[in-house]
């Protein structure tokens, strides 16, 4: 049930990228248009008519860093609560109706944002909009549904987090990087705070965060935002909004002091892990061009086969299966850069880890080439034309950015801001970001007794989100 955000530590599977942005080509720039609704409530428009196909996806401005204290997991467990009914439709109908119509549907949490979807027919816009419509204000929730959902819940986290050994490190890593914010929660909740939830607990957030004016439609495919407007006004726009919205107000992380680290042994794990994750700025809260300094910035140092890491742990000096970095950018409050490697059947951590420092402390001190960045520049802007072929991922770059402090011109810049990235702000993005005091190293060992090394090298990206 996820989303992962790009690295090393990975609870769920699914992934998503502020490089995902569509890049503006003159000739074929799939065109976004955004306006608002009478009660608030904002709409993208994206049209895509190569296919008779649409993505509808309502996003809320609500995750689990907007959570009550005591209540972790309420935002993840009221997103599997939000498909058992309402008076017009009954439990099961949701889904059923969806089916039955040829479209497919689901729904995800994050830190940030809770987002429902549906791929579906274009002549069946209106019924999907009516249906999303009738459960953001009509949701009806009883004990007999309440309850078991709350085993499934339990059962997913341990599933994917208390028997996965790099999801137990990625969240004991993340409880470490945020001493404050709440951030440092899984997004899954703490299985004693998930045990308690209520059908109360599921009621009282829902009347407290999903109304129009704290959600965003996304409608990307073979529709005008003529058409759209039309459904939009006709199903959503009659609803009224239940509450005022409000800025969100979380608690603010102080400024790390001290470096710290975890490390985890457990006989499950297959083979020795180093990870390291530093605390950095996000597209929300960066600088001009210092968020996209740190995406070339982790493109070059662990993007693939020819990234620096890569080349000089796993090619050349063989002291790693597999080497890489990540940054994830997309954070309200605050963004995380991270570095891996695993060392080579039988090979140690400490030489990797040693490594990976002296590649960093390399990038701190002298820079990158012109080379390196015209080519990082070059792969990450032909993601996004990748991208573009993917209705979904097109609806989720809007969805993701709108609700984390961006906007639509931000999302179609994004290519122009990373060609504009140069050696000096990678330089100084490496020098502010690689600081060890804003880091949290985490070491993951199989226990004494169990083979070290080897392996199918897994991809153990931070959880971000949960999904359906």
């Amino acid at each position: 049930m996820s989303f992962k955000r790009r690295g090393l530590y990975a609870a769920f599977a699914g992934v998503f990228l502020l490089a995902v942005f569509v890049r503006p080509l003159p000739a074929a720039q799939p065109l976004a248009e955004t306006f608002t609704l009478n009660n608030g409530m904002q709409v993208v428009v994206i049209p895509d008519h190569r296919a008779p196909v649409v993505t509808h996806m309502v996003w809320y401005r609500v995750g689990s860093a907007d959570e009550p204290q005591g209540k972790a997991g309420i935002a993840h467990f009221l997103e599997h609560l939000m498909f058992k009914g309402t008076t017009k439709y009954p439990p099961g109908a949701f889904n059923r109706i969806i089916r039955q119509n040829g479209g497919e549907d689901n729904a995800f949490t994050s830190k940030d944002y809770t987002a429902y979807f549906q791929r579906i027919a274009k002549e069946r816009l209106g019924l999907v909009m009516d249906l999303e419509a009738d459960r953001m204000q009509n949701l009806v929730l009883k004990d007999e549904n309440v309850l078991p959902e709350l085993k499934v819940v339990e059962e997913e986290r341990r599933e994917r987090i208390d028997n996965d050994p790099s999801s137990l490190l990625s969240e004991q890593i993340d409880a470490m990087l945020y001493l404050a914010h709440p951030y440092r929660k899984p997004v899954i909740g703490w299985m004693p705070e998930v045990n308690r939830l209520t059908r109360d607990d599921a009621i009282a957030f829902y009347k407290a965060h999903y109304t129009p004016a704290n959600a965003i439609l996304v409608v990307a495919g073979d529709v005008t935002p003529d058409e759209v407007r039309k459904l939009a006004e006709e199903h959503y726009g009659k609803l009224a909004n239940t509450f005022d919205v409000t800025a969100r107000m979380r608690t603010e992380e102080p400024e790390p002091i001290a470096p710290r680290r975890v490390t985890l042994t457990d006989a499950r794990a297959a083979s020795p892990v180093v990870q390291r994750a530093y605390l950095s700025v996000s597209y929300a809260t960066a600088a001009k061009g210092e968020a996209e300094a740190l995406d070339v910035l982790a493109e070059l140092l662990g993007g693939g086969a020819t990234s620096r890491l890569y080349r000089k742990l796993v090619v050349e000096k063989r002291l790693a299966s597999y080497a890489g970095a990540w940054y994830s950018g997309d954070g309200l409050n605050s963004g995380i850069f991270g570095v891996y490697g695993s060392p080579v059947p039988g090979g140690a951590v400490e030489p990797v880890e040693a490594e990976i420092d002296a590649i960093l402390e390399d990038i701190k001190a002298n820079g990158i080439t012109e080379d390196e960045l015209a080519r990082t520049k070059a792969t990450l802007i032909a993601d996004t034309v990748y991208a573009r072929d993917n209705q979904g991922t097109l609806a989720r770059a809007f969805g993701s950015a709108l609700t984390t402090g961006m906007t639509v011109a931000d999302v179609l810049a994004w290519p122009d801001r990373i060609q504009a990235v140069t050696l000096e702000d990678v330089k100084a993005a490496a020098a502010k970001t690689f600081d060890d005091r804003r880091s949290v190293t985490g070491v993951l060992l199989p226990a004494a007794g169990a083979p070290a090394g080897g392996g199918e090298p897994t991809d153990p990206t931070p959880s971000n989100s949960t999904q359906q």
